[in-house]
C-alpha cells in the first residue's frame, strides 16, 4: 500500500451512467431525503491511477474520501465517499464476500447499544440506510461487518462520519457494483496514510 507517486490528474471527463433497473428507478424517484448537493470534486469521474494495483480492485482512500475502481491503462474511476470516524473505521486489504441489491439492514449489537433502539431488521428500500446496494467486506471466509453501500444522507459524502462503513451516492454505488466482481481486491488506506498527490494535481472532478 504505497502512495502514490507523482501527479494524479483528473480528465475532467464523468464516467458512464449508471445503469439503473427499472425497480432502481422507481424507488429513487420517491426518496424521503432531498438530494443533496454534493461537492463537485466529489462526483463520479475517470482519473490517472499510476498506483500499481490490479484492474477491478477497489481502493479507498479515506483521508481524501474518494474510492477508486482500478481500469486498465493506468485509469481509475474516482467516486466520493462518506468514511466511518477514526475509531470505527476498518482499513487494510479485504475481499467482496458478497453483492446485495437493496439489502435489509441488520443493525449490530454495538449499532443498537450507541445509537438505537433500531427493529431488529430493516427491509431494503430508499429509506433503508444501506441504499441502493451493498458490497460486503470479507477477511478469508468471515465478514467483517464492514460495507460499501448507499445512503439515505447524501449530504454527508466527503465526511467522515459514518459507523465505520464506506457510504456512497445511491447511483454511485449502483455504477460500482456492476463493475465490481465477486472475490475481487478491496484495498482501505488507514487515516494518515492517504494516497498523496501532487499538490500542483487538478481535482476539479
Amino acid at each position: 500500500m504505497l502512495p502514490l507517486a507523482g501527479c494524479m490528474q483528473t480528465t475532467l471527463s464523468p464516467s458512464t451512467d449508471a445503469s439503473m433497473t427499472p425497480r432502481d428507478r422507481q424507488l429513487l424517484a420517491h426518496t424521503p431525503y432531498a438530494q443533496a448537493n454534493v461537492p463537485e470534486q466529489y462526483l463520479r469521474h475517470i482519473v490517472d491511477y499510476p498506483r500499481k494495483e490490479q484492474p477491478g480492485t477497489i481502493l479507498v482512500d479515506t483521508d481524501a474520501r474518494y474510492l477508486y475502481f482500478v481500469l486498465p491503462e493506468g485509469k481509475a474511476i474516482r467516486y466520493g465517499v462518506a468514511v466511518g470516524e477514526e475509531a470505527m473505521a476498518f482499513s487494510g486489504v479485504a475481499r467482496v464476500g458478497r453483492l446485495a441489491e437493496w439489502p435489509d439492514w441488520v443493525p449490530t449489537a454495538e449499532i443498537q447499544a450507541r445509537l438505537g433502539p433500531y427493529p431488529a431488521r430493516v427491509a431494503g428500500g430508499p429509506a433503508n440506510p444501506l441504499g441502493a446496494r451493498g458490497i460486503y467486506l470479507y477477511l478469508g471466509n468471515k465478514d467483517t461487518l464492514y460495507r460499501i453501500h448507499g445512503t439515505n444522507q447524501p449530504e454527508y459524502i466527503g465526511q467522515a462520519i459514518s459507523s465505520g462503513c464506506i457510504r456512497m451516492r445511491n447511483e454511485d454505488v449502483i455504477d460500482l457494483f456492476d463493475r465490481v466482481k465477486l472475490n475481487a481486491t478491496v484495498v482501505v488506506l488507514p487515516p494518515g496514510q492517504n494516497a498523496r498527490v501532487d499538490a500542483g494535481s487538478s481535482w476539479r472532478g
